[in-house]
């Protein structure tokens, strides 16, 4: 995992100016302490990436567990960190207020833990299939599998929405699928 720049840059400042753009006041208060920790931890992170990072060989076979929870508040750099939180500010705008604070920090925290649980699941399942043990050294950071969960339970609660991939108009109940390659596509990792 290669390491990443610390401190103001070109995504943090566009994040920011977003984030004014909509007013503090119009964040709900669950969105706005995710957006915070995450800027917080951008800036001020915990370990180094490396130590945080989730995989097989280390939460597993290391039983280091703690990678759980700090991998999804990690970011590897600051448009990674823009994305995110991008996302984060939109489905946690419109699903807090429609599952209010309390519930929505209780999904926020389960989606957190579970997201890592799944994506450890999957490595394993894909050394068992491929017979390929790199699979156990994959390591990922980064809030973007709560954020999928969150489109998912947010298609749920909206539907018969038209969302846009890349500009093509998508039925919502598909788009998260969609947009989940799409991203693979453009940036693969």
């Amino acid at each position: 995992m290669e390491r990443r720049q610390r401190g103001v840059s070109a995504g943090l400042l566009l994040l920011l100016y977003q984030i004014s753009q909509i007013g503090l006041q119009n964040i709900p208060s669950v969105t706005l302490g995710v957006l915070v920790l995450n800027i917080f931890l951008f800036l001020n992170p915990l370990r180094p990436l490396p130590e945080v990072c989730l995989s097989v060989n280390e939460a597993v076979h290391r039983k280091n567990w703690q990678r759980l929870l700090l991998a999804p508040f990690h970011h590897a750099d600051d448009w990674h960190l823009y994305y995110n939180m991008i996302s984060m500010l939109w489905k946690g705008i419109m699903l807090e207020r429609k599952l209010k604070s309390l519930w929505f920090a209780y999904i926020i925290a389960v989606f957190s833990v579970l997201i890592g649980v799944v994506y450890m699941v999957l490595e394993v399942l894909l050394m068992i299939i491929l017979d390929d043990p790199s699979y156990g050294r994959n390591c990922g950071v980064g809030f973007s599998g709560v954020l999928f969960a969150l489109k998912v339970l947010n298609n749920h609660y909206n539907p018969g929405r038209v969302s846009s991939v890349l500009g093509l108009p998508i039925s919502s109940k598909y788009a998260c699928w969609v947009e989940l390659v799409a991203i693979h596509l453009i940036s693969p990792g």
